[in-house]
């Protein structure tokens, strides 16, 4: 049997990089690589089209894709077909010889991309959690018109999927989301006001690119993974528990109708969701170790503290009341956390952003494409409104 073709979205990014190490891993016999989509790290792009050799190419620029046909070139390399920003992307999704598309760049620039691999009947693999959260709706639709297949890869999600096999809906009453707390599960309100961004991206347990480990600081990222949740497994927002989990060894857990917990556990390495979601419904050996149970000290859970972390009740509210509200939410925190980032507001400013948005919001049935884009665009005109505003009486700010 031919090798299954694989069209990677994000491939320099952590979840790109390790699903190169996956399918090294498994061997050329399994997959090949037959598309890329990155972003501006033509340095490492160039590296994994030396060692992987896809046909098609695509990143964020023309001046990037002018540096990587001149690196390429330097090494001797046979050059793919480059293409640029989202028709690029778009073509590596839709790639006719990829059977799995892993849908992994970071925030709403992998939204229409992963449509459109949908809608041409992929199997995808998906890691980008704000597809779901900004057109669920419209991307289950597709999905089920097309045939297409929807893998969770967040590792939340994917446990989700392992403990839900073989279940019958009816008899599960709630699903789990385990949560690490992130590196201020301990810290006060005013800690967290004056928190750095280097503190804030100390996560505990997992290593993730910026974005994510301050979604994880804030715990929007769970909030995030409520709406994702919904799409994937259809349970309501009232039927989707978090629970804080320090030590990241049960990745989520089902409760059943009679009270039986199921829970997956593993060690904190995403190559083995993603593993899971190339092979289903197979599974393979993996190079990595096995969980050590006897090296456990404990196993601790806590419900989360939504007064410190105001996020996951926006996020509920968004799931709540639906439509583009999600949308709306999302694009606000994008760009909240990144003036956070770039040290133009608090980590405290945060849910302050994303609440004036969605509280200025008009909301609208997110069930046509432009509607959901045109609620992305004026949540972040939005959202720079608030953001300027915060600044000017940032503490952090008037400190620098």
């Amino acid at each position: 049997m031919a090798p299954r073709g694989v069209a990677l979205l994000g491939s320099t990014g952590s979840i790109g990089r390790n699903t190169l190490r996956v399918i090294e891993s498994l061997g050329s016999a399994q997959f090949r690589v037959v598309a890329l989509g990155a972003g501006h790290n033509v340095e490492a792009l160039a590296d994994q089209i030396a060692a992987h050799l896809p046909e098609l190419v695509s990143v964020d620029s023309e001046e990037a894709a002018h540096d990587l046909r001149a690196r390429l070139f330097a090494r001797d390399i046979d050059l793919p077909r480059i293409i640029v920003g989202e028709p690029g992307l778009i073509e590596v999704a839709t790639h006719a010889q990829a059977d799995c598309v892993v849908s992994a760049t970071v925030g709403a620039v992998g939204f229409v991309p992963t449509l459109r691999a949908l809608e041409a009947g992929k199997r995808v693999a998906l890691a980008n959690k704000e597809t779901l959260v900004m057109a669920g709706e419209l991307m289950t639709r597709a999905a089920q018109a097309s045939g297409a297949e929807l893998l969770p890869v967040d590792s939340e999600h994917n446990a989700l999927h392992q403990c839900l096999r073989g279940e019958k809906r009816s008899e599960v009453r709630r699903i789990i989301l385990t949560a690490s707390g992130g590196p201020f599960r301990n810290s006060t309100k005013l800690e967290m006001e004056s928190s750095t961004v280097s503190a804030a991206l100390q996560h505990p347990t997992w290593n993730m690119g910026a974005k994510i480990t301050i979604d994880s600081a804030t715990l929007m990222n769970k909030g995030l993974e409520v709406i994702e949740a919904h799409w994937l497994f259809g349970f309501a927002g009232d039927e989707i528990a978090i629970v804080v989990h320090p030590e990241s060894v049960v990745h989520s857990m089902i409760e059943l109708i009679d009270g039986s917990v199921i829970a997956q556990m593993g060690i904190t390495d995403m190559r083995h969701a993603i593993q899971y979601a190339l092979t289903y419904p197979e599974r393979h050996s993996c190079e990595l170790p096995p969980l050590d149970l006897t090296s456990l000290s404990g196993l601790h859970f806590e419900p989360p503290d939504v007064d410190r972390f105001p996020c996951i009740a926006l996020a509920y509210r968004a799931l709540c009341e639906g439509g583009t509200l999600p949308a709306a939410m999302n694009a606000a925190n994008e760009e909240a956390v990144r003036a956070f980032i770039e040290e133009h507001i608090s980590l405290t400013d945060i849910p302050l952003v994303i609440e004036a948005v969605m509280n200025g919001h008009h909301n609208q049935p997110a069930t046509e494409l432009d509607t959901v884009l045109d609620a992305d665009r004026t949540a972040r005109l939005s959202a720079a409104n608030e953001i300027q505003k915060l600044a000017k009486t940032t503490p952090l700010l008037a400190e620098k």
